[in-house]
């Protein structure tokens, strides 16, 4: 079973090579990001995506823009991690991990010392051990969430929570990959997402790379689907999770979870611990990014509505925790009340 790899360093280690997420499934293209508009940009352009990939890009990120100034001296080089972390951190405010992990680079970088060459040495062993971390944690879901699905189970997933999402297996993925690797036969049907369709694009490519049963679908055909043939669970990923256990994930989970409560389907979240944020009461104060009309008007450069009309497009919504029948984590399974995961 072959597991694609979304994020890692460049071979000098001066940069970050991902890929280009946009242009799958017609092309497997990697690109390095060296420069700060190059990781902005790949960032708020959606060539890397998924929460926990954001977040390992983003540190990595970091520590591509300091290392051409090293030799600025220690004090300028802390100065320009601050500025260069804040336009990082401004291009997806809804994911808690990009914060996470920038401020985690920038408090290493307060405490150490020496010249300009040590803070970008520390902060790349830094970023080095997000990923690595991170690596370690889809593994820790992924048996974790095993233990959810049985042979011959049938499982509908929404958006992209793979390898293609994080530095490791994924989140909401990770469980079927350790459930295949232990000889489970499962049917796995991906909602293809839209606007920018990670479902399809991304979700059953990996899948289908990793050799796994995949069955696309739009959105709204997933209550028919559960009425006619049949789901035992459905599992999905998560961008941010509040202290109450709302949960923020790709635009379409809300509606999801409902048609799931309605067929009496379980509706689980696999999501990083770092991804769980006790700092936001409820859902209601997560902030939902809204992104450019074009991306509803617009498919494939066809256009699909008039251009004069409005257009609703929030990247994410809120899945209330009471519909929500459990949150896998690195650190276990966790049910209701959420208020215990911290």
């Amino acid at each position: 079973m072959e597991i694609i790899q979304s994020v890692r360093w460049t071979g000098d280690g001066l940069g970050v090579r991902i890929i280009d997420q946009r242009l799958l499934p017609g092309r497997l293209v990697e690109r390095d990001l060296r420069t700060l508009d190059d990781v902005v940009e790949a960032i708020r352009t959606l060539a890397v995506r998924g929460a926990p990939a954001i977040g390992i890009a983003g540190a990595m990120g970091l520590v591509a823009v300091l290392a051409p100034n090293a030799n600025a001296g220690r004090d300028a080089v802390v100065a320009l991690a601050r500025d260069a972390a804040a336009a990082i951190r401004a291009t997806r405010p809804t994911a808690v991990n990009l914060p996470w992990a920038l401020d985690r680079l920038l408090t290493r970088a307060q405490r150490t010392s020496g010249d300009g060459y040590a803070v970008v040495d520390a902060l790349r062993a830094e970023a080095t051990c997000i990923l690595d971390e991170d690596r370690a944690m889809c593994r820790r879901i992924g048996e974790h969430g095993a233990a959810l699905l049985h042979d011959g189970a049938r499982v509908l997933t929404h958006c992209n929570a793979g390898a293609l999402a994080t530095g490791g297996i994924g989140t909401a993925l990770a469980p079927i990959y350790v459930a295949a690797e232990r000889g489970m036969r499962l049917e796995i049907f991906v909602d293809e997402s839209r606007p920018l369709l990670q479902g399809s694009r991304l979700t059953a490519w990996e899948l289908r790379r990793a050799g796994l049963h995949v069955t696309v679908l739009t959105d709204g055909m997933a209550a028919a689907l559960m009425r006619e043939r049949g789901i035992d669970l459905c599992i999905v990923g998560a961008d941010r999770v509040a202290a109450n256990g709302d949960v923020a994930n790709k635009i379409g989970t809300y509606g999801l979870a409902i048609v799931a409560r309605h067929h009496a389907i379980p509706f689980v979240v696999a999501a990083p611990s770092s991804t769980l944020d006790p700092s936001t009461p409820t859902g209601c104060e997560i902030v939902i990014e809204q992104r450019a009309p074009e991306e509803v008007l617009v498919i494939a450069g066809v256009e699909t509505a008039p251009d004069d009309v409005c257009v609703y497009n929030p990247a994410f919504d809120v899945t209330p925790a009471d519909l929500v029948s459990a949150i896998v984590t690195d650190k276990g399974v966790h049910r209701a009340p959420y208020s215990l995961v911290e």
